[in-house]
């Protein structure tokens, strides 16, 4: 019994665990990013998105079924360009290097701007149905508002496309660790 205490180990935890979770909370923030055009137009997706749903969701949207559809693209595309907000200017990027982030970056743009010229087009037609309401002009507005920034979308595409251009193009050269 006069053995027990220098047998026991008080180690808690191993130091590889320790060194794992060290690497998860090394996170930089990309100040040069919110510099580029690629960034700024990002932060204009992710105001003028607001704008888009703010304006709809402070009129009575749901008399026209068709504004479930603008809702519905206005709201997701504004958390999904949040996110990739936060992933691009904290560099999480640079840690997920099994993304083929060119490529993926390019079809994300692309499929925002169909999804969000779909809206335009459908909050445009629709607003008709409010030409002699009081919520004609958040409509109207709504709709302006849509196609800007289905044109900013647009403008990132092709600054991604540009960017998977020089890349190579090839996803699988961006997808191994140099």
């Amino acid at each position: 019994m006069a053995d027990f205490p220098g047998k026991v180990n008080t180690e808690t935890s191993s130091p590889q665990s320790q060194a794992g979770s060290m690497q998860l909370m090394n996170v930089s923030m990309d100040l040069n990013f919110i510099k580029t055009i690629p960034g700024i137009l990002l932060l204009a997706e992710i105001v003028l998105g607001l704008l888009v749903w703010a304006l709809i969701a402070s009129a009575a949207y749901q008399l026209v079924p068709a504004y479930g559809w603008v809702m519905f693209v206005s709201v997701t595309l504004w958390i999904l360009s949040i996110v990739l907000f936060i992933t691009l200017f904290l560099n999480i990027r640079q840690k997920l290097v099994s993304v083929p982030w060119p490529l993926a970056l390019m079809v994300f743009y692309a499929v925002a701007t169909v999804l969000y010229f779909t809206a335009f087009v459908t909050n445009a037609a629709s607003v008709s149905y409010y030409i002699y309401g009081y919520h004609y002009d958040h409509m109207a507005a709504a709709a302006f508002f849509g196609i800007v920034v289905t044109l900013t979308y647009a403008a990132s595409t092709f600054f991604a496309y540009l960017d998977w251009r020089d890349d190579g193009g090839n996803a699988a050269t961006s997808t191994v660790p140099v």
